[in-house]
């Protein structure tokens, strides 16, 4: 089969595109990436000598281009990473969210239509279920809570859900979303809580902490999450929605603390600033539906996936380096 992915230079497609490439190499992989800010092209460079895998630049809101490339192609499978995802980014420039998140979503769709594409998998994230109570801990997120949106990304990401399925109804596009908690692991970029307290305590910098740091998170390892998104796109139902979460709550200050600890620096470059517009309490999944109808498990705990993902980082401090310095955005050389 041949398989397009979008968002391959990004965080969660470049973990996946590795994975996939090295354990199907049967298959054809096409990566996508329009190599924004966040899209590193060094994250997937080494795979450029693998013969079931080809990289391409291109904007999933350019429809000409994106017609083109299907026709190109011949895909049968779509998945589709590609999205604005820091929320901090939407409170300020809400605009670009609609336009990749929502009109990137519609192109690719309108061209699987065309081409009669045999899966379309979208890739989702729990925020679309808005937050839930710090004092009610059964409480979680099931594939049939409401929708409720707090921030311009989370609405963003609910509205091309909706439009997946409105997608799934019509006009019987195969289509599958996958909605998953918060991932961590390599090639984070360096905006997000983790890769950020890294690099700030290993200068010795301050580490600002919004509101008292009591906000409520579940965390899953990249690889766990991309496991469960292969699952879904070979496995799963048509027209289904499937949460994967890493059974992993945390409240953002234990995990400042304890990558503190595993660096051996002190808690005081923990730095409390005004906490963000509309910030959501608590997120937690309840993955019971992924777990029974696909045999699909989290394989990591929080505290052994945050020993790797810290020896990671620690090992390639160069790549953290080229980010910060912006010296990564000359990494794609046109062909």
């Amino acid at each position: 089969m041949k398989f397009l992915v979008t968002g391959v230079a990004g965080f969660i497609g470049s973990n996946y595109i590795h994975y996939v490439v090295e354990k199907y190499k049967e298959d054809m992989f096409v990566g996508l990436d329009a190599l924004t800010y966040a899209g590193n092209y060094n994250n997937i460079k080494d795979l450029e000598d693998k013969t079931n895998f080809k990289f391409i630049k291109g904007d999933i809101t350019d429809r000409k281009f994106i017609y083109q490339l299907f026709a190109e192609e011949n895909f049968d499978i779509v998945i589709n990473f590609a999205a604005e995802s820091h929320v901090d980014n939407s409170i300020k420039n809400p605009e670009v969210f609609l336009n990749t998140n929502i009109i990137g979503t519609s192109i690719l769709m309108d061209a699987s239509r065309e081409y009669k594409i045999k899966r379309y998998h979208q890739v989702s994230t729990d925020e679309v279920y808005g937050d839930l109570p710090l004092d009610k801990p059964e409480l979680k997120f099931t594939e049939e809570t409401p929708l409720h949106t707090s921030s311009p990304y989370s609405s963003s990401k609910a509205s091309a859900d909706l439009l997946v399925m409105a997608y799934f109804r019509t006009y019987n596009l195969p289509v599958t979303i996958s909605r998953c908690s918060n991932n961590y692991g390599p090639y984070q970029f360096p905006e997000k809580l983790i890769p950020v307290v890294i690099s700030k305590a290993l200068k010795n910098e301050k580490i600002p902490v919004y509101g008292r740091g009591e906000n409520v998170r579940d965390w899953i390892h990249v690889i766990d999450h991309n496991i469960g998104v292969d699952k879904i796109v070979r496995e799963g139902k048509v027209g289904e929605i499937y949460n994967l979460g890493g059974h992993s709550e945390r409240t953002n200050l234990d995990v400042i603390k304890l990558i503190l600890k595993e660096i051996e620096r002190s808690e005081d470059l923990i730095e409390f600033v005004e906490d963000r517009p509309g910030h959501d309490l608590r997120y937690a999944i309840d993955t019971t539906k992924v777990e029974e109808k696909l045999n699909w498990k989290p394989s990591y705990t929080f505290e052994e996936g945050i020993k790797e993902t810290v020896k990671w980082y620690l090992n390639n401090k160069e790549w953290i380096d080229n980010i910060l310095s912006g010296e990564y955005r000359k990494a794609y050389k046109e062909k």
